[in-house]
């Protein structure tokens, strides 16, 4: 029998639908547990569709894993990742009763005692350079004064990044001082309400409406800036060996600190052997990613963090060793490892809808591979309905702004 996969995400993204897609032609049956309207119901490639609760997280999980009885879970973003976490958490505490599911957990994921590594970003790159990998000096910043020390010896820029972030949204490069501790600020406080809102209701993604609800303030932590080109490698892994790796130098981004919209495929062993020595410290298994800074002057490669989850490249099949739901479906099911033909030749790939959202008028799009699903027509009209969307959503947003303006009182 094919092995089951249950892809778990509390957001709408895209590249979770591409990667659905990637598995069940891997030989994967998938099933989903996802918030509703997720563009992974356009693919075809879901048997069964089992709906989040925000409110009631943790239950979604369990009662979808009891339904689809899953070989194994991958999770679609990392506040996914986070709540299989406290999942096991929780069925751990039942004892025997809640064995199976602790189970399936780890095998999905990794040795749970290390769970606590993939969230706080100082820990992990202590832990990084404990393995002898090359890191940026990093910091915790509790407080202005702690901030005010860390400058006294480093120089400006340099980075300040929340705890549990992703996508860019919890970074700030800093040259000042005064900008420094403006960004520690926004950095620490809870998201607004309204913010929370928008991404949850537009967006589809609710990643920020517990912390704001609950005013949870995040950890902060402090980098030194590396000057540099940004890279990225995509990984399986399975009880701690790296299986398959997809590596890539990022060429254009949505903004200066979002994430990737081009990216060149590259063979950096650097960056191969640093992915490789954390996936066996931490033994991970399933899909993770990884983050570097390719340094301007000697082009050494600095590890800068770890997602739990997969990443937008992981549907991508460039041949063996860079297959990784071939990869995957192969330690599951023990078959012989066969990876699907290449999907280009081409170096340079412009990701859909990515970097068509970003611009599109972009000179990527005819010159590099444009990585659209041409045999999933629904998810691409789903991609252009939800762009149209958020882009009329913005467009009332700066009428109701122009409003407010004209109505100020002139001086």
């Amino acid at each position: 029998m094919k092995p089951t996969v249950l892809i778990a995400t509390t957001a709408r993204w895209i590249p979770t639908a591409r990667l659905v897609v990637a598995l069940e032609n891997a030989g994967f049956t998938t099933d989903a547990v996802c918030p509703s309207h997720h563009p992974l119901g356009k693919t075809g490639a879901v048997r069964k569709i089992y709906k989040y609760r925000g409110l009631d997280a943790l239950a979604s999980f369990a009662d979808a894993i009891a339904a689809s009885k899953p070989d194994l879970i991958v999770p679609g973003d990392d506040l996914a990742a986070q709540q299989l976490h406290l999942l096991y958490e929780q069925e751990n505490n039942k004892g025997k009763a809640g064995e199976a599911v602790c189970a399936l957990i780890a095998r999905s994921l990794g040795a749970p005692e290390n769970f606590p590594f993939l969230y706080a970003r100082a820990k992990f790159i202590q832990l990084a350079q404990d393995e002898g990998i090359r890191v940026p000096a990093t910091g915790i910043i509790r407080d202005a004064g702690d901030l005010e020390k860390w400058i006294t010896g480093t120089d400006f820029p340099m980075v300040l990044k929340a705890d549990g972030s992703s996508g860019g949204d919890g970074v700030r490069v800093v040259r000042t001082i005064e900008d420094a501790k403006r960004a520690l600020r926004g950095l620490q406080a809870p998201p607004l309400l309204a913010r929370a809102a928008k991404r949850a209701l537009i967006d589809g993604d609710p990643t920020l409406v517990w912390p704001s609800l609950l005013r949870r303030r995040s950890v902060v932590s402090a980098q030194t800036f590396i000057a540099g080109r940004e890279a990225t490698i995509a990984v399986v892994c399975w009880k701690g060996e790296v299986l398959a790796s997809l590596q890539f130098e990022v060429i254009n981004k949505v903004a200066s600190s979002g994430h990737a919209t081009v990216l060149r495929l590259i063979e950096n062993p650097e960056m191969s052997a640093a992915s490789e020595k954390i996936a066996r410290r931490l033994n991970l298994s399933g899909v993770h990613g990884f983050d570097f800074m390719l340094e301007s002057q000697t082009g050494d490669a600095y590890l800068l963090e770890i997602n739990p989850r997969l990443t937008q490249v992981g549907h991508l099949t460039l041949g063996p060793g860079r297959d990784i739901p071939a990869a995957l479906f192969s330690a599951v099911s023990g078959q012989a490892l066969c990876p699907a033909p290449k999907v280009t030749e081409e170096s340079t790939i412009a990701l859909f809808p990515q970097e068509w959202i970003r611009d599109p008028a972009s000179p990527f799009l005819q010159s590099a591979y444009h990585d659209v699903p041409w045999d999933k027509p629904e998810l691409i009209r789903a991609c252009v309905r939800a762009r149209r969307k958020q882009r009329a959503w913005y467009s009332q947003q700066n009428r109701v702004q122009a409003l407010s303006v004209a109505r100020l009182p002139r001086t």
